[in-house]
């Protein structure tokens, strides 16, 4: 394979493999702290009751008033959730474009080189 096209195929899977690469580098790299519910949107005890049920000593605060307590979400484990299909097409993209570099690298991929015209 002539250098000049190695050279361009090695900068294009490069430049793929960093495209790729940059959902999985995100989501490693966000911080742990930002799933919280807001402070602002805190959740009035009433309007949770379908996803927790809060006890004081054995007793439930419904019981009780309820004006008087609000609660905060950890929706971490949902949101990732949603975003694991888009890292594996990431995962698999980072893997293809990989193997593509590795091949023109070491020169593996199958070329022909061009013939004159028959005249």
């Amino acid at each position: 394979m002539p250098p000049r096209i190695r050279i361009l195929f090695s900068t294009l899977s490069l430049t793929m493999f960093l495209v790729a690469a940059i959902p999985i580098l995100t989501e490693f790299l966000r911080r742990s702290d930002i799933w919280w519910t807001p402070r602002t949107m805190l959740v009035p005890l009433a309007e949770s009751a379908d996803r927790v049920e809060l006890f004081v000593r054995g007793v439930p605060v419904a019981a009780t008033e309820q004006s008087d307590y609000a609660l905060r979400f950890n929706n971490r484990d949902r949101l990732r959730a949603e975003r694991l299909p888009m890292l594996l097409v990431s995962a698999a993209g980072c893997g293809f474009t990989a193997c593509l570099f590795l091949l023109v690298v070491m020169g593996r991929l199958a070329y022909r080189p061009e013939r004159e015209p028959a005249q």
